[in-house]
Protein backbone atom coordinates (compact mmCIF):
# COMPACT_ATOMS: atom_id res chain seq x y z
CA UNK A 1 0.00 0.00 0.00
CA UNK A 2 1.49 3.38 -0.73
CA UNK A 3 1.60 5.77 1.50
CA UNK A 4 -1.21 8.88 0.34
CA UNK A 5 0.95 11.51 1.48
CA UNK A 6 2.36 14.93 0.05
CA UNK A 7 5.90 13.86 -0.98
CA UNK A 8 7.62 16.47 0.83
CA UNK A 9 5.82 15.58 3.80
CA UNK A 10 8.58 13.29 4.78
CA UNK A 11 12.11 13.81 4.23
CA UNK A 12 15.19 11.30 3.17
CA UNK A 13 15.65 11.12 7.17
CA UNK A 14 11.85 10.04 7.81
CA UNK A 15 11.75 7.14 4.96
CA UNK A 16 14.77 5.50 6.87
CA UNK A 17 13.61 6.35 10.31
CA UNK A 18 10.48 4.63 8.68
CA UNK A 19 11.76 1.52 7.12
CA UNK A 20 13.90 0.57 10.29
CA UNK A 21 10.47 0.95 12.60
CA UNK A 22 9.07 -1.41 10.36
CA UNK A 23 11.96 -3.75 10.26
CA UNK A 24 12.31 -3.40 14.27
CA UNK A 25 8.42 -4.63 14.61
CA UNK A 26 8.26 -6.82 11.75
CA UNK A 27 10.92 -8.95 13.80
CA UNK A 28 10.14 -8.25 17.22
CA UNK A 29 6.19 -9.38 16.07
CA UNK A 30 7.34 -12.12 13.60
CA UNK A 31 5.80 -15.14 15.18
CA UNK A 32 2.50 -13.45 16.40
CA UNK A 33 -0.58 -13.59 15.02
CA UNK A 34 -3.91 -11.45 15.53
CA UNK A 35 -6.40 -13.38 17.68
CA UNK A 36 -7.88 -16.78 16.47
CA UNK A 37 -7.05 -15.06 12.80
CA UNK A 38 -3.63 -16.35 11.32
CA UNK A 39 -3.03 -12.93 9.98
CA UNK A 40 0.42 -12.22 10.87
CA UNK A 41 0.63 -9.60 13.57
CA UNK A 42 2.41 -7.34 11.96
CA UNK A 43 -0.81 -6.49 9.77
CA UNK A 44 -1.64 -4.24 13.30
CA UNK A 45 1.10 -2.09 14.09
CA UNK A 46 1.94 -1.30 10.08
CA UNK A 47 -1.57 -0.39 9.70
CA UNK A 48 -1.65 2.05 12.83
CA UNK A 49 1.20 3.66 10.98
CA UNK A 50 0.12 4.29 7.72
CA UNK A 51 -3.38 5.67 9.83
CA UNK A 52 -0.87 8.31 11.34
CA UNK A 53 1.19 9.13 8.11
CA UNK A 54 -2.32 9.55 6.36
CA UNK A 55 -3.13 11.97 9.32
CA UNK A 56 -0.09 13.84 8.25
CA UNK A 57 0.82 13.32 11.93
CA UNK A 58 4.43 14.37 12.81
CA UNK A 59 7.32 11.56 11.78
CA UNK A 60 7.68 10.47 15.91
CA UNK A 61 4.66 10.00 16.16
CA UNK A 62 4.18 7.84 13.05
CA UNK A 63 6.92 5.56 14.27
CA UNK A 64 5.62 5.08 17.53
CA UNK A 65 2.72 4.13 15.90
CA UNK A 66 4.00 1.02 14.24
CA UNK A 67 6.37 0.37 17.53
CA UNK A 68 3.54 0.75 19.70
CA UNK A 69 3.23 -2.98 20.90
CA UNK A 70 6.70 -3.83 20.86
CA UNK A 71 6.92 -3.15 24.28
CA UNK A 72 3.71 -4.20 25.64
CA UNK A 73 3.74 -8.03 23.78
CA UNK A 74 7.42 -8.44 22.87
CA UNK A 75 10.87 -8.99 24.50
CA UNK A 76 12.20 -5.41 22.57
CA UNK A 77 12.86 -3.11 26.55
CA UNK A 78 12.36 0.32 26.93
CA UNK A 79 15.93 0.94 27.08
CA UNK A 80 16.46 -0.69 23.82
CA UNK A 81 13.50 1.31 22.21
CA UNK A 82 15.12 4.53 23.32
CA UNK A 83 18.92 3.34 22.30
CA UNK A 84 17.23 2.95 18.78
CA UNK A 85 14.59 5.82 18.16
CA UNK A 86 15.33 7.61 20.71
CA UNK A 87 13.54 9.58 23.70
CA UNK A 88 10.43 10.55 22.20
CA UNK A 89 9.58 7.85 20.64
CA UNK A 90 10.41 5.45 23.06
CA UNK A 91 8.16 8.13 25.48
CA UNK A 92 5.39 7.45 23.39
CA UNK A 93 5.38 4.24 23.01
CA UNK A 94 5.86 3.90 27.00
CA UNK A 95 2.56 5.75 27.64
CA UNK A 96 0.94 3.46 25.09
CA UNK A 97 1.81 0.62 27.16
CA UNK A 98 -0.68 -1.36 29.60
CA UNK A 99 1.54 -0.44 33.09
CA UNK A 100 1.18 -4.30 34.33
CA UNK A 101 -0.18 -7.31 32.11
CA UNK A 102 -0.24 -9.31 35.52
CA UNK A 103 -3.34 -6.69 36.70
CA UNK A 104 -7.45 -8.14 35.70
CA UNK A 105 -8.65 -6.64 32.35
CA UNK A 106 -10.74 -4.58 34.28
CA UNK A 107 -8.18 -2.70 35.91
CA UNK A 108 -5.78 -2.19 33.24
CA UNK A 109 -8.26 -1.43 31.25
CA UNK A 110 -9.84 1.67 33.47
CA UNK A 111 -6.27 2.27 34.19
CA UNK A 112 -6.03 3.17 30.24
CA UNK A 113 -9.39 5.31 30.19
CA UNK A 114 -8.45 7.65 33.28
CA UNK A 115 -5.01 8.39 31.66
CA UNK A 116 -6.19 9.41 28.04
CA UNK A 117 -8.04 12.81 29.07
CA UNK A 118 -4.83 13.84 29.98
CA UNK A 119 -2.62 12.16 28.18
CA UNK A 120 0.09 14.11 25.85
CA UNK A 121 -1.64 14.66 22.42
CA UNK A 122 1.08 12.20 20.66
CA UNK A 123 0.02 9.18 22.65
CA UNK A 124 -3.32 10.09 22.15
CA UNK A 125 -2.99 10.21 18.28
CA UNK A 126 -1.33 6.63 18.57
CA UNK A 127 -3.92 5.44 20.92
CA UNK A 128 -6.65 6.60 18.29
CA UNK A 129 -5.69 4.90 15.10
CA UNK A 130 -4.67 1.60 17.40
CA UNK A 131 -8.09 1.65 18.20
CA UNK A 132 -9.43 2.44 15.22
CA UNK A 133 -7.85 -0.21 13.35
CA UNK A 134 -8.71 -2.51 16.23
CA UNK A 135 -12.34 -1.65 15.87
CA UNK A 136 -12.11 -2.09 12.10
CA UNK A 137 -10.48 -5.59 12.36
CA UNK A 138 -13.44 -6.64 14.58
CA UNK A 139 -16.41 -5.80 11.84
CA UNK A 140 -14.42 -7.45 9.25
CA UNK A 141 -14.22 -10.67 11.52
CA UNK A 142 -17.84 -9.82 12.45
CA UNK A 143 -19.28 -10.07 8.62
CA UNK A 144 -17.54 -13.11 8.35
CA UNK A 145 -18.33 -15.00 11.63
CA UNK A 146 -20.85 -13.16 13.60
CA UNK A 147 -21.42 -13.15 17.04
CA UNK A 148 -18.40 -15.50 17.82
CA UNK A 149 -16.44 -13.00 17.16
CA UNK A 150 -16.73 -12.10 20.55
CA UNK A 151 -15.33 -14.82 22.13
CA UNK A 152 -12.06 -14.81 20.84
CA UNK A 153 -11.31 -12.11 23.45
CA UNK A 154 -10.58 -11.92 26.91
CA UNK A 155 -14.20 -10.45 28.25
CA UNK A 156 -17.41 -10.30 25.69
CA UNK A 157 -19.00 -7.79 23.80
CA UNK A 158 -20.25 -6.19 27.01
CA UNK A 159 -17.46 -5.40 27.90
CA UNK A 160 -15.80 -4.50 25.04
CA UNK A 161 -18.30 -1.90 24.22
CA UNK A 162 -17.50 -0.66 27.52
CA UNK A 163 -14.27 -0.32 26.97
CA UNK A 164 -14.24 1.40 23.31
CA UNK A 165 -16.80 3.73 24.57
CA UNK A 166 -15.10 4.98 26.96
CA UNK A 167 -11.46 5.21 25.54
CA UNK A 168 -13.12 6.55 22.34
CA UNK A 169 -14.86 9.34 24.87
CA UNK A 170 -11.61 9.85 27.08
CA UNK A 171 -9.56 10.37 23.88
CA UNK A 172 -11.56 13.33 22.52
CA UNK A 173 -11.34 15.39 25.82
CA UNK A 174 -9.25 18.37 26.20
CA UNK A 175 -8.41 17.99 22.72
CA UNK A 176 -7.03 21.74 21.55
CA UNK A 177 -9.69 23.71 19.94
CA UNK A 178 -8.02 24.58 16.76
CA UNK A 179 -6.49 21.23 16.73
CA UNK A 180 -7.87 18.49 13.45
CA UNK A 181 -10.19 16.18 15.41
CA UNK A 182 -11.47 13.95 12.40
CA UNK A 183 -9.36 11.03 13.66
CA UNK A 184 -10.93 10.71 17.01
CA UNK A 185 -14.32 11.99 15.65
CA UNK A 186 -13.65 8.87 13.32
CA UNK A 187 -13.06 6.47 16.07
CA UNK A 188 -16.19 7.24 17.90
CA UNK A 189 -18.06 6.82 14.94
CA UNK A 190 -16.78 3.28 14.30
CA UNK A 191 -17.07 1.93 17.89
CA UNK A 192 -20.79 2.99 17.87
CA UNK A 193 -21.32 1.69 14.29
CA UNK A 194 -19.86 -2.05 15.97
CA UNK A 195 -21.36 -2.01 18.75
CA UNK A 196 -24.89 -1.23 16.43
CA UNK A 197 -24.35 -4.62 14.84
CA UNK A 198 -26.52 -7.33 15.75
Amino acid sequence: MTPRVNPQFFEARDWALLDRALETAAVAHRAQTRKATGVPYLVHPYAVGMLLLEARCPTEVVIAGILHDVIEDTPVTLAQLRQQFGDEIAEIVAQCSEPDKSWPWEKRKQHTIDFLPTAPLTVKLVMAADKLHNVRSIVEEYHKIGKAVWERFNRGREQQAWYYRSVANSLIENLPNDFDKSLFVQLREEVEFLFSLE
